[in-house]
C-alpha cells in the first residue's frame, strides 16, 4: 500500500475514534446511523439533527452512515461511534448482544411514544382484508426488522394467512426498499413501518391492516458512554415540545421519525420486542440474538 494512502486511512481511523475527541472549541462525539436512503437525502433528514445537538451540548455531533444496520451494530460494538439510531430490530440486537441502553424514543404526531407495523398494498389492489392476501407476492423487510418482518408474520397468521400459503415472499434490504417494489407492480403486498406507508400514500400506497402499538424505536448508546455525553443528549432532546412553534420549526427539518419530539426511554419498555426475537416459530428462538 503506497505510504501516502496508508497515512490517509490512518487519519480516517484516528478521526473514526468514539471517544469524544477535540475539534476546535468542542470534543466531537460521533453518531452512527446506517444508510436509509441516498447519502444525499440522509444528510439532508439527519445532519440538521446533529446541527442542533452541536448547538445544545457542551459537544459536536458528526454523523457515522454506515453501508447497513450490520455495520452500524459493529461500529457501536467496536467504539467507532457512541451514540445510534439503529433500524426497528437492529436496536434489539444491540441491547441483547452489545448491551447498548436506549436513552430515549421518538413521539409519534399525536405525541405518544409508540409507532406500528403496516401492511400496505397499492391503492388499486382488490384486497380489502388480510385473508385477501392468501396466494399473493409479498415483500417482507429485513429480517431483524420488527415491523418488516416479525410483526406481519404475527399479523398475517392471526388473518387467517400462512406465510407458507403466499405464492411468493422475499425479505428486502429496508422499508423503503419494499415500498419502491410494491409500486412498481413486483409485489402484491408487503410490511413496513407506519411512517414509510404514510410517506408513500402520496404515490400510491393504501394501508390494508395496522398492528397494534409497540414503542418507538429508541436512541440507543454504548453501556460505557461517558454519563455527561449522554445526559447532555438527553436533555437536549427531552427538551422539545411539540407545542412549541419554534420547536416545532427546528424539527421540521429533521427526519419524519423525529419530528415531534422525545419522550425517556429504558430497558423495560422493549421487553416485548425482545420477546419476539426469541420466540418460536416467528422470531429467532435458536438463540442468534442471545
Amino acid at each position: 500500500m503506497p505510504r501516502f494512502t496508508r497515512l490517509i486511512l490512518g487519519v480516517l481511523l484516528l478521526i473514526a475514534s468514539a471517544q469524544p475527541c477535540l475539534a476546535g472549541s468542542k470534543p466531537v462525539v460521533f453518531f452512527g446511523i446506517n444508510l436509509r436512503y441516498s447519502p444525499r437525502t440522509m444528510y439532508a433528514r439527519y445532519q440538521p439533527l446533529m446541527d442542533y445537538l452541536t448547538e445544545n451540548t457542551p459537544y459536536r455531533f458528526e454523523l457515522l452512515i454506515s453501508r447497513d444496520y450490520r455495520q452500524a451494530l459493529n461500529d457501536l460494538k467496536d467504539g467507532r461511534v457512541l451514540i445510534s439510531s439503529l433500524g426497528d430490530g437492529a436496536f434489539v440486537e444491540a441491547m441483547l448482544l452489545y448491551g447498548a441502553v436506549p436513552i430515549v424514543k421518538p413521539l409519534n404526531h399525536d405525541g405518544k411514544p409508540f409507532y406500528r407495523a403496516a401492511i400496505v398494498v397499492p391503492r388499486d389492489s382488490h384486497a380489502q382484508r388480510i385473508t385477501d392476501l392468501k396466494n399473493k407476492r409479498f415483500a417482507f423487510g429485513s429480517h431483524h426488522s420488527i415491523t418488516g418482518n416479525l410483526l406481519p408474520r404475527y399479523m398475517l397468521e392471526r388473518g387467517g394467512v400462512s406465510v407458507s400459503g403466499l405464492e411468493y415472499r422475499a425479505s428486502l434490504k429496508n422499508h423503503d426498499a419494499v415500498t419502491k417494489a410494491i409500486l412498481k407492480g413486483q409485489y402484491d403486498a408487503g410490511s413496513v413501518k407506519e411512517v414509510f406507508a404514510g410517506r408513500y400514500w402520496q404515490y400510491g400506497l393504501r394501508v390494508l391492516a395496522f398492528s397494534d402499538p409497540i414503542p418507538s424505536v429508541p436512541l440507543v448508546v454504548r453501556p460505557d458512554i461517558p454519563p455527561p455525553v449522554r445526559d447532555a443528549v438527553v436533555a437536549a432532546l427531552l427538551k422539545l415540545d411539540r407545542r412549541n412553534p419554534a420547536h416545532r420549526e427546528i424539527m421540521s427539518r429533521w427526519d419524519d421519525e423525529f419530528q415531534h419530539g422525545f419522550a425517556p426511554a429504558s430497558a423495560t419498555d422493549y421487553r416485548e420486542q425482545i420477546w419476539m426475537f426469541q420466540s418460536i416459530p416467528f422470531g429467532c428462538g435458536s438463540g442468534c440474538h442471545r
